[in-house]
């Protein structure tokens, strides 16, 4: 079982990246972000804007997420204030950024679902679906990251 008491007051590095909140949940983030990513380009929805919209928030916050966790665990941190800061930064733009994304997405899918084929509004729907869940995957990292940047 992962210990959150363990990162109070420092940064992990290395393998405690992979056993310690909220620095679990870097993997989640990316599973179920590649989820909103594939889903959504597997479909063709009018209008484009708010798909390529998702498309972007999708990709960017997979890719920084990657990074981000490479940057931990590397130990490339120094187990310094700032970079507990920067953490909780990151992960609160990247939720801002997926709920904006899938308040869009459930909108384009709630406008479209007359007149559409059922396999493609259903992906619509996991892609939405998929879409919350990372949202709140990040709101809960978010939270615990400001959790351990005051307690630093």
């Amino acid at each position: 079982m992962a210990s959150n008491t363990a990162t109070l007051g420092n940064l992990p590095s290395g393998i405690r990246v992979c056993t310690t909140f909220p620095d679990l949940l870097y993997f989640p983030e990316m599973l179920f972000g590649v989820l909103v990513w594939i889903l959504v380009a597997c479909t063709y929805v009018l209008p484009q804007n708010p798909q390529g919209y998702v498309m972007f928030v999708s990709v960017f916050c997979f890719v920084l997420t990657f990074i981000w966790m490479c940057v931990f665990t590397c130990g490339g941190h120094n187990n310094k204030s700032s970079w507990a800061a920067a953490d909780f930064v990151y992960h609160f733009i990247a939720t801002v950024l997926y709920l904006s994304a899938s308040v869009a997405l459930a909108i384009v899918t709630l406008s479209v679902r007359t007149g559409t084929i059922l396999q493609v509004y259903q992906l619509d729907i996991s892609a939405v679906v998929f879409s919350y869940v990372t949202t709140l995957l990040y709101f809960i990292h978010t939270v615990l990251s400001a959790h351990r940047w005051k307690s630093f």
